[in-house]
């Protein structure tokens, strides 16, 4: 698996309509101007697609992105070992073979459907040589008759290659016929040479296997393969000596009788911070690699966390850290493209910073399209006109300029839509239509976090063309303010009802100071849970400035 050469864009939480489609508009952009083809720019989203905006994706048959909630670097980022896992029935032999093959000291083991059943190691091998002289291993961990002739380079020449051998002792039959009998057993595997009477004497007290060390151009005699096949004896020839078939034979073991089992492992979503830890304090090699469905994809060793590069990222529609993807210190931002305030968001290295007084990110992006020369595709100038909507209100928000209004225009041109007015209404039903969604998915569908004078807050927002909607949202979300503030450690929570076509705002709060700063900032009589804000339908431009006009005024 390679290192990950993505450059993802992507945009704010809890994304709006302006976020998901400028980041898929731009990463089009990028991807179109081929300036760096190593890379590919993907569009991805740091939160659940809301109803608008899943309205405007199925529309233009466009995709959502592909969730991304965390800036650090994980384990499916970096380049991993594919190396390949083996069942748990290969011989020692063979998996030693593969380690020298692959150049590795570790297989793990899996079962047909690639799930993790454990792991052998250079070091299990040779503990189990260097520290058992028990006879009986090859019968414990019950090896094919198979396997043993192929470790031996031999063949099975008499009995059922596919049956095991089990419970018996490995004997190496050098004794004289008169005393072989004291020693051997019926399940017992007897290694012996070309003496006939040696290997009739092993038939006749039924040891289980005979294991044959013939000499160049000898071969078994009829009369020894007729009493084999009498007493059920199997037979194995080898070209190798007794003394090298006493030595190979016990690599026939199969592997998951040296297996470890409960084996540490991690999987493909993790973090490198967290698994260095676990790496600094363990003595592991390698370590087997799993994906989403916990089946095996490989393994990683500390050398592939040298140099392992972090998520490169471009953000669309926000520059605060607030409203980025968890952990987003841990990333490379390579460029910001926004219409917000300037946030508190800090850079190692300078980057590309565009941010301009426009009412949607979207305009933007366009802008550079033109700047470039860059056909836009239906699709794309569909998302983009959207989008412009969408942050507007369709032209009523006082974030608005020509510029948008000139830009919406010109892509609805392009996109085939005749009618904005017509579109738009569609659009936000779509967005009001809050059936089958509880409070707090209502609550997270467009919902940013502030901090202001030291104080943090959060403020949502929700546009509808009928009151009746947005009243039936207001009992809904009334339930769950103080609950969400807690849980996010805010000192308060305001959030927005807009009213599209009256071009006003209730808006809703618990907490803190949240009445005072109402009052204060709008001039308005409030209530002890809302108030009602007649020409207020921007978060951006009016809401957030008057907070902080009033708290300045007050200090």
């Amino acid at each position: 698996m390679r290192r990950d050469t993505n450059i993802y864009v992507i945009g704010h939480k809890n994304p709006d309509t302006d976020s998901i489609c400028s980041a898929i508009s731009y990463a089009y952009l990028k991807n179109a101007m081929k300036v760096h083809a190593e890379h590919e720019y993907v569009p991805m989203r740091a939160g659940e697609v809301n109803e608008e905006t899943q309205f405007v994706l199925k529309y233009f048959g466009v995709e959502e992105p592909e969730l991304m909630k965390d800036g650090a670097t994980q384990v499916k980022q970096i380049e991993i070992h594919e190396i390949p896992g083996i069942k748990n029935d290969l011989t020692v032999k063979k998996a030693w073979e593969l380690m020298k093959e692959e150049n590795v000291v570790t297989l793990p083991i899996i079962d047909d459907e690639q799930y993790l059943k454990g792991l052998i190691t250079v070091s299990d091998i040779a503990r189990s040589f260097m520290e058992s002289h028990d006879n009986t291993v090859l019968g414990q961990a019950e090896a094919s008759y198979r396997d043993i002739a192929d470790t031996l380079a031999g063949e099975v020449i008499v009995g059922d290659e596919n049956e095991y051998f089990s419970e018996g002792r490995v004997m190496i039959g050098t004794f004289h016929p008169d005393q072989m009998g004291n020693f051997i057993r019926e399940s017992d595997l007897i290694i012996t040479g070309n003496r006939t009477e040696d290997q009739l004497f092993a038939i006749d007290v039924h040891a289980k296997c005979l294991v044959l060390a013939l000499d160049a151009g000898k071969t078994l005699s009829n009369t020894i393969k007729r009493l084999a096949e009498e007493f059920g004896t199997v037979v194995i020839n080898s070209p190798h000596d007794t003394y090298t078939i006493a030595r190979l034979i016990n690599q026939a073991i199969p592997v998951k009788y040296l297996m470890t089992k409960n084996c540490m492992y991690f999987n493909s979503l993790d973090k490198l911070d967290d698994i260095k830890e676990v790496m600094r304090n363990s003595r592991h090699r390698d370590y087997p690699i799993l994906n989403e469905e916990r089946k095996y994809i490989g393994t990683i060793s500390r050398r592939n966390l040298i140099g392992a590069g972090k998520k490169r990222m471009i953000l669309v529609d926000h520059n605060e850290k607030s409203q980025a993807v968890d952990n987003i210190d841990e990333t490379e931002i390579m460029e910001i493209i926004d219409h917000h305030r300037l946030g508190n968001l800090e850079t190692i290295a300078p980057l590309l910073f565009r941010n301009q007084p426009v009412g949607c990110t979207a305009t933007i992006i366009y802008q550079i399209y033109n700047e470039r020369g860059l056909e836009i595709p239906k699709h794309i100038a569909g998302l983009l006109m959207s989008a412009i909507i969408s942050d507007t209100l369709l032209f009523r928000s006082p974030t608005c300029t020509q510029l948008d209004i000139t830009t919406a225009e010109a892509l609805a041109k392009l996109a085939g839509v005749e009618d904005i007015k017509e579109y738009a209404n569609e659009m936000f039903s779509a967005a009001s239509n809050m059936g089958g969604k509880n409070a707090e998915d209502i609550f997270n569908q467009d919902f940013k976090e502030f901090i202001v004078d030291r104080v943090p807050f959060g403020v949502g927002q929700i546009n509808a063309m009928s009151e009746k909607n947005l009243q039936k949202i207001k009992e809904c979300l009334m339930t769950i303010l103080e609950e969400e503030r807690g849980r996010r450690g805010l000192e308060m929570v305001f959030f927005m009802l807009t009213n599209i076509l009256e071009e006003s705002t209730e808006l809703i709060y618990v907490g803190g100071k949240a009445k005072e700063w109402v009052e204060a900032a709008f001039s308005v009589e409030a209530g002890e849970s809302s108030a009602i804000l007649p020409g207020v339908v921007s978060r951006k431009k009016q809401l957030i400035p008057g907070f902080i006009t009033a708290l300045h005024e007050n200090e």
